[in-house]
C-alpha cells in the first residue's frame, strides 16, 4: 500500500469519527430538548466536576512550581474552584438557579447597553444591534419574571441547543472533509479535478487540433 493512499484512508477515518461523534452529538441534544429538566442537571454536574478537576490540576501545577512569584495566587485560585466545584455538584438544583439569576441579568443589562448604544450612534450595524439588543432584553425580562421556576430548563435548552449546533457542525466537517479527500484520491471520477468532458491543456476543439492533424503551414 503506498503512502499517499495510506494517509488518504487515515483522513477518511478521521473525518468519519468527526461525523459520527457529530451524530452523537445531535442525539444528545435532541434528548436534551425533550428533558431539559434532565439537561440542566447534568449539565450542572458536568460543571461541577469540570471546576472540581480543574481545581485539583491549578492545585498540583501550583505546588510543583511553587517557588515562583504567584504560587499562593495560584493556590488561592485553585481552592476556590475546587470549592465551587464541590459544592456544585453537592447541590446542583441550588446552582441552577443561581446561575440562572445571573444569565438573566446578563441578558438584561447586556440587552439594554446594545439597545441604548444603538439608538445612541446609530453605526453601520444599527438594525442588527437593535434587535440584538431587543431579544436580549426580552429574554432576560423572560428568564427573570419567571425565575426560579425558569432554572429548571433554561440551561438545559442552552445546553442542549450548544450540543445540537456543536453536532450539525461536526457532521458538516466530517462529510465535507471526507469528499475533499475522494476527489483528491479519484480525480477522473465525478467532481473530481479531470473528470467527464475535461481536456487537458493544448487540446482544443477547433480545426487543426485533432488526433493526427497538423496546424497549417505558415
Amino acid at each position: 500500500m503506498s503512502g499517499p493512499t495510506r494517509e488518504s484512508r487515515k483522513l477518511k477515518r478521521s473525518f468519519g469519527l468527526l461525523a459520527v461523534l457529530g451524530v452523537i452529538l445531535v442525539i444528545a441534544g435532541i434528548i436534551g430538548l425533550v428533558y431539559t429538566g434532565l439537561a440542566t442537571l447534568t449539565s450542572m454536574l458536568l460543571f461541577g466536576w469540570l471546576l472540581l478537576l480543574g481545581g485539583v490540576v491549578g492545585l498540583v501545577h501550583a505546588v510543583q512550581s511553587r517557588g515562583g512569584d504567584y504560587f499562593w495566587l495560584a493556590v488561592v485560585v485553585a481552592a476556590l474552584n475546587i470549592a465551587a466545584g464541590v459544592v456544585v455538584i453537592r447541590h446542583p438544583e441550588g446552582s441552577a438557579e443561581a446561575l440562572t439569576l445571573f444569565a438573566a441579568l446578563l441578558f438584561l443589562t447586556g440587552g439594554l447597553f446594545r439597545l441604548v448604544g444603538s439608538l445612541v450612534v446609530r453605526g453601520p450595524q444599527f438594525g442588527w444591534t437593535l434587535v440584538q439588543g431587543t431579544v436580549g432584553l426580552l429574554l432576560g425580562i423572560l428568564v427573570l419574571g419567571n425565575w426560579p421556576e425558569s432554572s429548571r430548563y433554561v440551561l438545559g435548552l442552552f445546553f442542549s441547543l450548544a450540543l445540537l449546533f456543536d453536532g450539525l457542525g461536526l457532521i458538516a466537517i466530517g462529510v465535507g472533509g471526507r469528499g475533499v479527500v475522494r476527489m483528491v484520491d479519484d480525480p477522473g471520477g465525478p467532481g473530481g479535478l479531470s473528470g467527464p468532458g475535461r481536456r487537458a491543456p493544448g487540446t482544443g476543439s477547433g480545426p487543426g487540433s485533432g488526433p493526427g492533424e497538423h496546424p497549417p503551414p505558415v
